[in-house]
């Protein structure tokens, strides 16, 4: 049986989603003799592969960059998992939405700025006006919540799409599997 594709993606989180997902530990080398990782802030790949079998996004979708990145990736990956309440529902980052993109950067880079009050225009890519989840974008395929989902919950769905038996994602989360 050849090898399934594995990228993961960081959008707008913490990383503690891709914390929980190394707390696999030594579940992660029974894991690799299935999938090969092609993309991941774990490996040093630069550009999203053209055929990914699973992908696992992390974090909402706060900026412009963030949006292209999960169009790409659905574009580009035939099973999507949302893992994680930011990428799930906008979680802490959608916390800014009733404020506004603009008085959260003033207040970070104006206001508590002791040298240098500037907002910065070049490295902070563009913030979209509301921080939205990745399925208000693209199509999800499954939906991993959890703040952050567990090591066991990542390591029955992913062993449940890998080997095609039935995924019940709510059993997954509903007792902290």
């Amino acid at each position: 049986m050849s090898k399934l594709s594995l990228a993961t993606v960081w959008l707008d989180g913490c990383s503690g989603c891709h914390m929980s997902f190394l707390d696999l530990d030594e579940r992660l080398l029974a894991l690799a003799e299935h999938v090969d990782v092609v993309y991941s802030p774990l490996v040093d790949a630069k550009v999203f592969p053209d055929d990914v079998d699973i992908a696992l996004v992390e974090g909402a979708v706060a900026s412009v960059d963030d949006e292209k990145k999960i169009r790409e990736i659905r574009a580009h990956t035939k099973t999507l998992i949302a893992m994680g309440d930011c990428a799930v529902t906008g979680n802490v980052p959608s916390m800014r939405n009733p404020i506004g993109p603009d008085p959260i950067l003033e207040r970070a880079y104006l206001q508590n700025a002791s040298t240098q009050q500037q907002i910065p225009c070049v490295v902070v890519p563009k913030l979209l006006k509301i921080v939205r989840p990745i399925h208000e974008f693209v199509k999800v395929d499954v939906y991993l919540p959890g703040c952050p989902p567990s090591a066991n919950t990542f390591h029955s769905a992913l062993m449940a799409l890998i080997t095609g038996q039935p995924l019940d994602v709510s059993a997954l989360t509903r007792f902290g599997a």
